[in-house]
Parts: C-alpha cells; sequence; structure tokens
C-alpha cells in the first residue's frame, strides 16, 4: 500500500491523497477535534474539495490525536454567549449542515473511522459516512443533554435510523458514553478493530472502495438517501430551531458554567 500524501495543509484539517483514496483529517488534537469557526470553514472545503474531485472515489474521515471529534468548542461558544453574539441556530444552518449534507449527498463512499471520542456533532459526523469503523477504545456519545441542548446536526435523525427509537432515546436522554463493541453490537456502527490494527484495517476498507464500481456506490447512496434521509433538510431545521429555543434556557446557561467551573450541572428545569 503507497503512503499518504499531504495535498492540502488547512489550519485544522489535513487532506491526505493515496492513489484514488482521500482521507480528511480532523486535526485540532489539543482540543480533541472540537468544532470552531474555523474548523467548519475546513472542513466543508475539504468536503466539497473531494466531492468535486473526479479522481478522487472514495473519502475517509477520521481524526487527530485521541479523538475523533468531541463536539462543538464549548469555550468558543461560551464567549459568544457572554457577548450576546451567540445563536446556535446561525452556527447549525450556516457552519454545521452544509458538512451534514456534504458528506450524505457525496457521490461516492465516505467511511468515518473513529480513533477516539465522537461526542455531539462530531458523532453527527461520523454517523452521516455510509460505513463508519471504529478503534477497540473509541466511545460515542450525544452529550447535548449534558450542557443542556438537544441533538443536532442531524443526530436525530441519524442515530434513530440506525438503532431505532429506544436505544436513540437512551444515547439522548441520558448522554451516557457508548463503547465501540456495544455501538456495534446495537447496528450504530458496521466495524471495530483493535487498537494496533486500526489504521491498517481501515485503510485497507478505503482502498477497497477506492477501486470499486463508483458510480454503483454513487447510485446505491442515493436509493438510500432517498429511503432514509429524504426528510434530512427538514429535520435539520427543525433541530436548528429547537436548539435556539435551549440555548435561551437557565440550564444551558447552568450547563456552560458548569463546564467551565468543571464541576456537576444543576439544573432546574427553566
Amino acid at each position: 500500500m503507497a503512503d499518504d500524501e499531504l495535498a492540502r495543509a488547512y489550519d485544522t484539517i489535513n487532506l491526505y491523497r493515496r492513489g484514488e483514496a482521500a482521507t480528511i483529517e480532523l486535526n485540532r488534537p489539543a482540543s480533541m477535534n472540537a468544532w470552531s469557526d474555523q474548523f467548519s470553514l475546513d472542513l466543508l472545503d475539504a468536503v466539497t474539495s473531494t466531492a468535486n474531485d473526479d479522481g478522487i472515489r472514495a473519502v475517509m474521515m477520521t481524526g487527530a490525536g485521541r479523538a475523533f471529534s468531541s463536539g462543538a468548542d464549548l469555550k468558543e461558544g461560551l464567549e459568544r454567549a457572554n457577548t450576546g453574539t451567540f445563536d446556535p441556530y446561525d452556527v447549525l444552518t450556516q457552519r454545521y449542515h452544509p458538512i451534514i449534507n456534504g458528506v450524505r449527498r457525496m457521490p461516492k463512499p465516505v467511511i468515518a473511522a473513529v480513533n477516539g471520542a465522537a461526542a455531539g456533532i462530531g458523532l453527527s459526523l461520523a454517523l452521516a459516512a455510509d460505513l463508519v469503523v471504529a478503534a477497540e477504545s473509541a466511545y460515542f456519545t450525544l452529550a447535548f443533554v449534558n450542557i443542556g441542548l438537544v441533538p443536532d446536526g442531524g443526530s436525530s435523525l441519524l442515530v434513530p435510523s440506525r438503532v431505532g427509537f429506544a436505544r436513540a432515546a437512551e444515547l439522548a436522554l441520558l448522554g451516557e458514553r457508548l463503547s465501540a463493541a456495544k455501538a456495534k453490537d446495537w447496528g450504530l456502527i458496521n466495524d471495530v478493530y483493535p487498537d494496533d490494527e486500526f489504521k491498517v484495517s481501515s485503510n485497507a476498507l478505503l482502498d477497497r472502495l477506492a477501486t470499486g464500481p463508483t458510480r454503483s456506490y454513487a447510485g446505491t447512496k442515493r436509493q438510500l438517501n432517498r429511503w432514509l434521509y429524504e426528510q434530512m433538510d427538514d429535520q435539520l431545521e427543525f433541530e436548528a430551531g429547537i436548539q435556539r429555543e435551549m440555548a435561551a434556557s437557565a440550564d444551558f446557561a447552568e450547563g456552560l458554567a458548569s463546564f467551565t467551573e468543571k464541576r456537576t450541572p444543576r439544573f432546574t428545569g427553566a
């Protein structure tokens, strides 16, 4: 297998090429690849450029460091909240949704190779892919409830479409970690690899898809999108509206404060 070559280094994303395969590496390891404004801009450009490049036949997303993505950058969110400029509706519709839709509608297969934590919008990004594989030590969590928010980024559709209502409700309402092994057992993801085999096995899957029938893959994605995700745009809009409501709540303010102060939140339901 040939080595990956760095095709483009963004501020927060690395784009690698290996023949007809591309890897989008989320590259904010110090923050566990949390989504800042710059990260969102870089990731959208990487997703768009790989989608439009006919020389790329399969794409893999993975994370640098010890996480796939820990979700939204709460420090950036707190700064905006303190200045009265935080509106999750705008962040979701202008920054996040084009990325999730770009992955889901890309006319070539996309793998999410989850090397560590996939939380919040990080989980949504992983589940927007066609195939999701994980390292044995990885975990998944819909952590929104822990700061008084609701699932977004399409996760209120992407999660139940994979695991059903009961398990989706458990993930969303309890906000607990789901191990990679249990995620596979539930049907949330496709496969789990031992940590020391994760990179080789993920790359082997990417190479298999990059040398496969690309037009067939694109047609299959169109079929699955029509069956499962025809309501994606409406659901994304609905999520964003509810998230705007939650961001105005006292519980969200408490969730952010407890995050900053590293303590357990004291929610009042207000």
